[in-house]
């Protein structure tokens, strides 16, 4: 509707070369937008299927938790993909692109990032030993997951002050 809107005041405004450029240029984005949506529900479907199998491995290996890790992280993966997917049909759809969509995949990609280093540390940690190597590498996930959870404070106040700054409690991409 917005890119309907688009083309008719370009075609009231310029001549026949203006008119053609907003037609082939609005039906190229189309295109490719279609095609970048295939492309990740394909790569969603391949995801969601080795999810699968890391899942069923998962539970015949009862309390591993590198296992475990590998299945939370690709499922954490598989929701960034379909966040991605989202915000590409939402962008078809009403022409214009958000950035709640955007705030929303890298939320949690930062989720991610955290689950897994704090996996990683606590396994690293409890093999063997203190030593200056692994006071280094505690020092630095500590302040990686510093960082981390100031980002992600920063992107939840941003994704509650868009949703104020909108007259309707819809996500984005419903209108």
């Amino acid at each position: 509707m917005v890119e309907t809107a688009k083309l008719e005041k370009a075609e009231n405004e310029g001549g026949w070369l203006t008119r053609l450029s907003a037609f082939v240029f609005l039906h190229t984005e189309h295109a490719i937008y279609a095609a970048l949506g295939v492309l990740l529900a394909l790569t969603a479907v391949m995801a969601l299927v080795d999810a699968a199998g890391m899942t069923l491995k998962a539970v015949t290996a009862v309390g591993a938790a590198a296992q475990l890790l590998d299945v939370v992280d690709r499922l954490l993966f598989l929701l960034m993909l379909v966040e991605i997917l989202h915000t590409v049909r939402v962008s078809m759809r009403s022409g214009r692109l958000t950035c709640e969509p955007f705030l929303i995949v890298g939320l949690i990609a930062s989720i991610r990032r955290v689950l897994v280093l704090t996996l990683q540390t606590a396994e690293q940690m409890h093999a063997s030993e203190w030593n200056a190597q692994k006071e280094a590498l505690f020092r630095a996930s500590m302040i990686e997951l510093g960082v981390l959870a100031g980002l992600i404070l920063v992107m939840v106040v941003s994704i509650f002050l868009l949703h104020r700054a909108r007259d309707t409690d819809e996500p984005a991409g419903s209108e």
